[in-house]
């Protein structure tokens, strides 16, 4: 970091009269190294752990299992908080400040993510996911159904489908995914530490022009992303079941993606607040914000997955329905209750408190709660895809550990990283028209 920006509160704290000074070193704390190296030991004493399904068939299906299940979270984090920072910029507003460094560590993580793609889309791997990629051709096919491997509706939609899902394909559209995300990470992360060091900072005429430079990156990014994310939730989650179709998949999964960011950013800030520079920005006003925000998400992730379910269940119709009765039959009401009161109940609940949103302590455990939540979830749309899965439920009660240990495993891995790039750039962003606003005096009680 430059020496100017080392001093710029030290200089602008007391230009104005009644604002708080801005701490002089605006890097990231030091802890955050500790919290890295804890990050890391997680990640290696999982991955030990995971060793022991790696020597039966079986096993090594669970893990490649649990692994897209702990890969689906990490791209919602990185992915999600892509489109959290460009939704930001285009709507502006103070909430944004806060979360800004944490929103660009995350989308820094995009490189890692996309090689942690490789295990999937390679195909010794993924035919222990993906029908069509055990069965590539039709021939194959064919004599899966003659043999019974597979039903009639699942060899006829996998032979239609056959141009988007097969895997060579799979490879092309995961490169054209990341390609356009890494592009588009590349350039808002770059043109924000340009902000920060550009000479006129400071003026209503910098504001301005870095303003429309964002919005008109972000505005057509985030329609961009919109149709990305649903090509990959598709490729990666949807076409477990070839025979499943939904006209809102996409979007279900850009709503979680954004309780998941808001979830780990809130937590994120929340922790860093321990420590200057944070400590001297956030506000009980700007957690309150922020707390209202991720209550939103909680409140559209429950109308667009209700409303989805409503609609299929009084449809009736039996190509749909099964999607449905897989995960509520045979042992996975238990996994579906779970869900409905960790994903949604508990957090609606507890959100509604105005009290509880400006309490950190509680904030911290709420969130923390959320992520947990959306590893239920991303089990729950995973595993019951699976022929033998209820066996996970009932007949193979250790096999269950390793959809903890390699989640775990890759998620820590993750964090690693992503603290690694919290540490990498100053912790607040100082050409910004609302940080002025935010070292005003608390006016909240």
């Amino acid at each position: 970091m430059s020496s100017a920006q080392e001093h710029y509160g030290e200089h602008d704290a007391h230009s104005h009269d009644g604002l708080r000074a801005l701490p002089v070193t605006l890097t990231a704390p030091p802890q955050l190294a500790a919290w890295r190296t804890r990050a890391l030991t997680v990640a290696a004493v999982f991955a030990l752990l995971t060793l022991a399904f790696a020597f039966t068939h079986e096993g090594r299906n669970h893990i490649m299992r649990a692994y897209l299940m702990g890969y689906m979270t990490v791209f919602n984090f990185a992915g999600g908080g892509l489109v959290v920072l460009m939704l930001q910029y285009v709507t502006g507003g103070k909430w944004g400040l806060l979360l800004r460094r944490p929103l660009e560590a995350m989308t820094r993580t995009l490189p890692l993510v996309a090689l942690l793609l490789i295990p999937i889309v390679i195909p010794y791997f993924g035919k222990h996911l993906y029908q069509w990629i055990l069965f590539p051709d039709r021939a194959s096919t064919d004599n899966a159904l003659q043999q019974g491997w597979i039903n009639k509706e699942q060899a006829l939609t996998a032979n239609f489908k056959r141009p988007m899902l097969n895997p060579h394909m799979m490879i092309a559209e995961s490169c054209l995914i990341f390609a356009v995300l890494l592009t588009f990470m590349f350039l808002l992360n770059r043109w924000s530490l340009e902000r920060d060091a550009d000479p006129e900072r400071g003026t209503e005429a910098s504001y301005e022009r870095w303003r429309i430079r964002f919005e008109n990156l972000s505005g057509p990014g985030i329609l961009i992303y919109v149709i990305l994310l649903t090509l990959g939730a598709i490729v990666w989650i949807k076409s477990l079941d070839v025979t499943w179709y939904s006209s809102i998949w996409g979007l279900q999964f850009l709503v979680a993606q954004g309780y998941g960011v808001l979830a780990l950013g809130i937590l994120t800030v929340i922790l860093l607040s321990r420590y200057e520079p944070m400590k001297t920005l956030l506000r009980t006003t700007e957690q309150h914000d922020l707390g209202k925000l991720a209550f939103a998400f909680v409140m559209l992730n429950i109308y667009l997955c209700f409303a989805e379910f409503l609609i299929i269940w009084s449809g009736n119709i039996p190509d749909e329905l099964p999607w449905y009765l897989n995960r509520i039959n045979g042992g996975w009401w238990v996994i579906c209750s779970l869900d409905f009161i960790c994903h949604w109940l508990v957090p609606f609940c507890l959100l509604l408190s105005r009290d509880l949103k400006r309490n950190k302590q509680k904030m911290i455990w709420i969130c923390c709660w959320m992520i947990m939540a959306r590893l239920i979830d991303m089990f729950w749309l995973i595993e019951p895809n699976f022929k033998n899965a209820a066996g996970n439920l009932t007949g193979e009660p250790l096999s269950i550990l390793a959809y903890v240990t390699v989640p775990v495993t890759v998620l820590a891995a993750w964090a690693a990283y992503y603290i690694t790039q919290l540490m990498a750039r100053p912790l607040v962003v100082v050409n910004d028209p609302h940080l002025e606003e935010m070292l005003e005096p608390e006016h909240a009680h």
